[in-house]
């Protein structure tokens, strides 16, 4: 139809229905005047009307991640504890924690690079939020609202949702602590929890922050993140990541269901050990073979089969030890996979030491060494440092003046062939778990490495990462970690879910799948007013599909 206006005709579209049985317009579409719309046909492919223009914008990675989040009821948790969103806020804290949550997992950026990021994403259409809101002085004004207090609330009712809705089995989890380096001023006093220390990641320039984590071993999801400062050893933080694990745990699990943590030697002292029976955990983890000369003497005939299906070839044998300060069950493991993974380590660690030896004996072979005979025998040392090569590259430095030193060595077979009997492929598993069948304490043990792959999924600079961290004072640097292993969580329920599902993907698979799901924005042109817009999803390739099936993502689809 047309209407009449300032001698002008517009033409508009209009759809009717009976509504209650009258006739009534239930939409109205304008398309211009006569003149525009010749203009538009005149201008038409074969389909009709041609885009001026396209968008690409991100879809798949950012729909799923913000559907897992919906289902977790992060926002809403995050908001009963820090309470409703002010007047003058743009959003509520739990949506600004929730904005941030997704933003590691998909693709981590600074708060300052937050906006130029959500521009390219179409989660605006379901997150209706202003330019203003995506400010980053508006990230840090929510995440100054919660306190440690408050994060200590958010991450224990995060963990109970997390458990009910997923199902997760807590009867075993795994510890593990790491730390990550930071760009913090050394002269910044306001980050008290950011200190140098034994850096992980070799920055040994930067301040580090420390975090433990607890994760289940059902899918590796983390339900405890305990940061602490990055000077203080994993054994000395240890009772401090077990009490927050025992009061989360008392709101996880029933009342007569056991729990065993499993950690790593790293972690071991007659302290730790004594807490952990003081609080009612069991235990399985590990103890450095060289310290049992005993165990590690007991011939190979005295090991049996663990579990030739679960574990193929892994031999073991039991027995009683006096384990920092008890009597306790002990089994020797040896495994030929790791066996021959030390062994062709150490033959690296011998060449490295060999081409080293070889240029220091060819300097002196010229004459033109400088160092005197203590000088070399020093760097000679240094290069033998590395852990077994003294047992097995045997120097021989003969010569007193530095023109007559000449350097030569040999390679001890027989002594690497002890070696390689004595120590590799073996581990020492201890525990307080008198009646477990040793293939479930494998089992146990092996679950730690959980842990450890969540810990390098956190150093991934792309993808759930905790780079780049741009805080600079201990309250938000606390709640920078509670959202990145949020973050974290996030991202394994979403992989356990594939996985259940029949699609068993890592995480970077799993997330590489998703973002290849885009959304296309086709910009028509004007036939007066705003230029017409449509929306669709790029082709997807089967596994593209299922995923897309499995997360519901039609919920967050434009409309066609």
């Amino acid at each position: 139809m047309g209407k009449k206006i300032g001698g002008e005709v517009y033409y508009y579209l209009r759809e009717m229905a009976r509504v209650e049985g009258k006739p009534k317009v239930v939409s109205q579409q304008y398309l211009g005047k006569a003149a525009d719309i010749a203009a538009a046909v005149a201008g038409a492919g074969p389909g009709g009307v041609e885009p001026e223009r396209s968008r690409h914008l991100a879809f798949g990675s950012i729909a799923a991640v913000w559907g897992m989040l919906a289902r977790l009821e992060y926002a809403g948790i995050v908001d009963g504890v820090v309470g409703a969103r002010r007047a003058d806020a743009a959003a509520s804290v739990g949506t600004y924690l929730a904005l941030a949550t997704a933003n590691r997992v998909a693709a981590p950026r600074s708060k300052l690079a937050f906006a130029d990021w959500w521009a390219s994403t179409a989660a605006g259409r379901w997150v209706r939020l202003s330019a203003a809101a995506t400010d980053h002085r508006r990230f840090w004004d929510a995440m100054s609202a919660v306190d440690s207090e408050a994060l200590v609330q958010i991450e224990r009712r995060l963990a109970v949702r997390m458990v009910g809705e997923f199902g997760l089995g807590v009867s075993g989890l795994a510890l593990d602590m790491t730390n990550f380096h930071t760009f913090i001023d050394s002269a910044n006093g306001k980050a008290p929890i950011a200190q140098r220390g034994h850096a992980k990641q070799k920055r040994t320039d930067l301040r580090l922050v420390g975090l433990g984590m607890v994760v289940s071993r059902d899918g590796g999801v983390p339900l405890v993140g305990y940061a602490y400062a990055g000077n203080r050893p994993d054994v000395a933080v240890f009772a401090a990541v077990v009490d927050e694990l025992v009061a989360r745990y008392r709101a996880l699990a029933a009342a007569d269901e056991e729990l065993t943590v499993v950690f790593d030697a790293g972690q071991n002292s007659a302290a730790n050990f004594a807490h952990l029976a003081e609080v009612g955990l069991h235990f399985v983890g590990s103890l450095p073979p060289s310290d049992y000369p005993d165990l590690l003497a007991l011939p190979a005939r005295r090991r049996r089969k663990v579990d030739a299906e679960r574990y193929p070839g892994l031999t073991a044998v039991e027995g009683r030890a006096v384990a920092l300060g008890a009597d306790r069950r002990v089994v020797l493991t040896h495994s030929p996979n790791l066996h021959a993974k030390q062994s062709a380590g150490l033959d690296q660690t011998i060449a490295k030491a060999v081409r080293g030896l070889t240029e220091i004996a060819a300097v002196l072979e010229r004459g033109k060494g400088r160092r005197d005979r203590a000088g070399v025998l020093a760097e000679v040392g240094r290069i033998l440092r590395p852990r077994w090569l003294d047992r097995i590259v045997q120097p021989s430095l003969t010569g007193e003046k530095p023109a007559q030193l000449r350097l030569t060595w040999t390679i001890d077979e027989a002594a690497r062939q002890a070696l390689e009997a004595e120590l590799f492929g073996k581990r020492i598993l201890v525990t307080d778990h008198d009646d477990w069948p040793v293939a479930d304490l494998v089992a146990g043990y092996r679950s730690q490495s959980d842990a450890e792959a969540g810990f390098r999924q956190l150093k991934d600079p792309k993808l759930v990462s905790f780079s780049p961290m741009w805080h600079w004072t201990d309250q938000k640097i606390r709640v920078h970690v509670s959202y990145c292993v949020t973050a974290l969580a996030v991202a394994h329920l979403m992989r356990r879910q594939a996985t259940h599902a029949g699609l068993p993907l890592s995480v970077r698979e799993l997330l590489g799948q998703l973002a290849g799901i885009q959304e296309t924005l086709l910009l028509y042109p004007s036939t007066g007013g705003r230029p017409r817009a449509r929306r669709m999803l790029t082709e997807m390739t089967p596994t593209q599909q299922q995923l897309y099936d499995l997360f519901g993502l039609d919920r967050y689809a434009p409309s066609r």
